[in-house]
């Protein structure tokens, strides 16, 4: 794991300071909902410190969690969806594996193959290989950018196909809503880079799991969550 997560000069305790960034990014809560939540645990701090915490930590805790081994049989979903920033569109696009766990996600100001291409590449970089199989729905972006960059790979372009990506706007929609939108295209990519790597920790894959699994799956989530964040235990 890196070196140890820094604390200098911050007054509160660490596990004050993780807990505070875990609300913030793993529920669909306010900056002032965290700031009130904290305080019903009896701890007092602004919603201003809750968001400098955020932008500070939220990064660093992601980078240092354990992310899943990249596999060949993997299949990639590729999704885009357009968010507003000052009253211009921008897209989003972002790609998930077949377990629901979100691989990697780029912020364009286009919806071309340009943007696309850029994804792809980076995918590959991150990953180390390409998958088993490419799926997305039927914009020609995403085939032109898979003729260039991967062609061997197998590519099915399917609207039906595709609900794992389309399904996972949906959690960051609702927080757009509780955050009144995003006001810079690089607070969207670094929100989008946390929220994605707390909710893969935290959410467990599959839907058919019983409540005892899906318990122990939040528990060890909660452990690697303050391993990352360096909290004892």
């Amino acid at each position: 794991m890196p070196n140890p997560v820094s604390y200098k000069l911050h007054r509160f305790p660490t596990q004050i300071i993780a807990h505070a960034v875990w609300l913030y990014f793993r529920f669909p809560l306010s900056l002032r909902l965290a700031e009130e939540m904290l305080l019903e645990c009896g701890i007092v701090v602004s919603y201003e410190t809750v968001r400098t915490w955020a932008l500070k930590f939220g990064p660093v805790y992601s980078r240092r969690l354990k992310r899943r081994a990249p596999s060949r049989h993997d299949i990639w979903h590729l999704d885009e969806v357009v968010i507003t920033i000052a009253g211009q569109k921008h897209w989003l696009w972002r790609a998930v594996d077949q377990d629901g766990c979100v691989l990697d996600g780029i912020v364009h100001c286009r919806r071309d193959t340009k943007a696309a291409k850029r994804l792809l590449r980076r995918l590959l970089k991150r990953q180390g290989h390409a998958p088993r199989r490419l799926i997305t729905d039927k914009l020609g972006s995403y085939a032109a950018a898979h003729r260039q960059v991967m062609p061997p790979v197998e590519h099915r372009s399917h609207k039906g196909l595709n609900n794992q990506a389309e399904n996972l706007h949906l959690p960051l929609r609702r927080r757009e809503r509780v955050m009144q939108g995003f006001r810079l295209t690089g607070g969207l990519q670094r929100f989008a880079s946390v929220f994605s790597a707390t909710r893969n920790l935290f959410v467990p894959p599959g839907s058919r799991r019983s409540a005892l699994a899906i318990h122990f799956h939040r528990l060890d989530a909660m452990a690697a969550w303050n391993a990352a964040a360096c909290v004892a235990g």
